[in-house]
């Protein structure tokens, strides 16, 4: 093993909660448990078969795997080692995965069985090709390949782990560009969770229920590290189930979870949700997007008491976050700042911060902010200038210094020169009770130069017509804001975390999404209203 690390490495982690409480479950993979004892055992046994094989500081090692109890293992064994965790999404197609691959250079390929295939083929025309092998007892922690390198080898003999060591290489979902590797480091991940068990109170005693992937930074930095560092128990799902889920949670005693609202509305709309033992379900964090008031009201009658947060992957990921207490007298708002947390408002024609209440884009700075694009220092310098990194989201502060993200400054479009946000016309569609999900896009018009389109999801049963969800929304909206055609799906493409890929929606007279045929319902006339402006 490398000589003493610095204070803050994650490595660290397993060895103190071994010390401490060698005998409390540390994973808990339906029904597998794995004790600290035993994850610190197996992850320090693998950190030391990968350095005698080769492997040296800075080595990337890519993952292709559902959650696993194998793949805690070797991201502690990374830690140790002072190698580079890169989990990689199983749900990614043959080209997206192989351009990943190819832009993360792995030193080590290490894959869950029915997923090999997929993660050699993805590698064929790379030269050098890295090694691929299995995870878990009968897989890497018994033979360890040597390397095969397509970046210089470190420096031969162990040194210490430090905190600016990068320790995570995480993908940005490429909602809009190609996805870039967000390099967090030990540093970034101690901060993270330091700022979260502030905010959260964590204990030793809680029990968490880990169902986000672990490819996206919310299955390691949001709960799922903190309660390894707190010497809790994660109760760790493969993939989400509603199902599964809810007799999980009264299985093992749940206290605690993590979720986007997709995962919420999921568990809410499932047959159980209603006679569920939630006992002790009695909080719960969600991000990703802002809960609707009804879905929150639902949980809450469960009595559960809501978090609803903000971040971003380059943010390691935690910004904001709105206190439960706060949840219904601020509907709509992702609260304050994150201790350890500094935000700012900038004018997004300027660049110039703001002072007091006002909208404009959103500016992080701190210890948790990441280390920069894996090999793109040109986007590393476009998104952090002057020491702040550019969210590229668009929020309202009020006076209280509450935020609201409003919408993507990308996302927003100019209709007759009004600036027009997707995300509010979104909102007031889906109050309609026969609307499940609404979409929102800019599409050119020879007047307005650019008029709304919505992609509707119905709900079961529902018979909508695009008049009748133009009325609707013309009840909430200006008319210049509601939508001018309207188009039904059976579903809206999303990424990995349930966020809406906007990109993907194209244009209604040129593509249509490519989770179903687009069906297209203009309305049968204009309305003069309309037609004013």
């Amino acid at each position: 093993m490398p000589p003493a690390a610095d204070r803050h490495t994650l490595g660290r982690w397993t060895t103190d909660r071994a010390r401490l409480t060698p005998a409390t479950v540390a994973v808990d993979e339906r029904g597998r448990q794995t004790t600290y004892a035993e994850l610190d055992a197996r992850a320090t046994a693998l950190a030391e078969r990968l350095l005698r094989a080769g492997y040296g500081h800075g080595d990337r090692v890519a993952t292709l795997t559902r959650n696993s109890t194998d793949h805690v293992v070797l991201f502690f064994a990374c830690a140790k080692a002072g190698l580079v965790l890169v989990p990689l999404s199983w749900r990614l197609a043959g080209e997206e995965l192989a351009y990943q691959l190819r832009h993360a250079r792995p030193a080590l390929v290490l894959v869950q069985a029915p997923l090999a295939e997929a993660a050699r083929a993805a590698l064929v025309g790379t030269d050098p090709a890295p090694a691929v092998e299995l995870l878990g007892p009968d897989g890497v922690e018994a033979h360890v390949p040597h390397p095969v390198r397509t970046d210089p080898a470190p420096p031969a003999g162990p040194r210490p782990v430090a905190d600016d060591d990068p320790l995570l290489v995480v993908y940005t979902s490429g909602t809009a560009t190609a996805p870039k590797g967000v390099v967090l480091t030990h540093g970034n991940c101690f901060w993270t969770n330091l700022s979260l068990a502030g905010a959260t109170g964590l204990t030793a005693e809680d029990v968490v229920l880990a169902v986000l992937p672990q490819f996206h930074v919310g299955g390691w930095n949001i709960q799922p590290l903190l309660a390894w560092w707190t010497g809790a128990t994660v109760i760790l799902e493969p993939d989400f189930d509603a199902g599964r889920a809810l007799a999980a949670v009264a299985a093992h005693g749940v206290t605690t979870m993590m979720g986007v609202p997709t995962n919420y509305r999921l568990l809410a709309e499932h047959p159980d949700f209603a006679t569920a033992d939630l006992s002790t379900l009695t909080h719960a964090v969600v991000g990703g997007a802002t809960m609707p008031e009804e879905l929150l009201r639902t949980w809450h009658a469960r009595g559960v008491r809501i978090t609803q947060g903000y971040g971003l992957t380059e943010a390691g990921p935690n910004v904001l976050a709105l206190p439960a207490a706060d949840a219904v007298t601020h509907l709509g708002s992702v609260g304050k700042p994150y201790p350890h947390v500094e935000v700012a408002v900038a004018d997004p024609t300027t660049g110039e911060l703001m002072a007091g209440p006002g909208r404009g884009e959103l500016l992080v700075r701190g210890p948790a902010v990441f280390a920069g694009y894996l090999r793109d220092a040109e986007a590393t310098a476009a998104a952090v200038r002057d020491g702040w990194l550019r969210t590229g989201d668009l929020v309202e502060r009020d006076g209280d210094g509450y935020f609201s993200v409003v919408d993507r400054l990308t996302d927003m479009y100019i209709s007759g020169g009004e600036n027009i946000s997707p995300a509010e016309v979104e909102a007031a569609l889906t109050a309609h009770p026969d609307i499940r999900e609404a979409a929102v896009v800019g599409v050119p018009h020879p007047r307005w130069g650019e008029v709304g389109h919505a992609y509707v999801v119905a709900r079961p049963g529902a018979r909508l017509t695009a008049e009748g969800v133009i009325a609707h929304a013309r009840t909430r909206l200006a008319a210049f804001k509601a939508p001018r055609t309207v188009g039904f799906v059976d579903e809206l493409p999303r990424t990995a975390l349930h966020k809406l890929r906007r990109g993907a929606l194209g244009r209604p007279e040129t593509a249509a999404p490519p989770a179903a045929p687009l069906r297209l319902v203009p309305p049968t006339a204009p309305r003069p209203a309309e037609e004013a402006r």
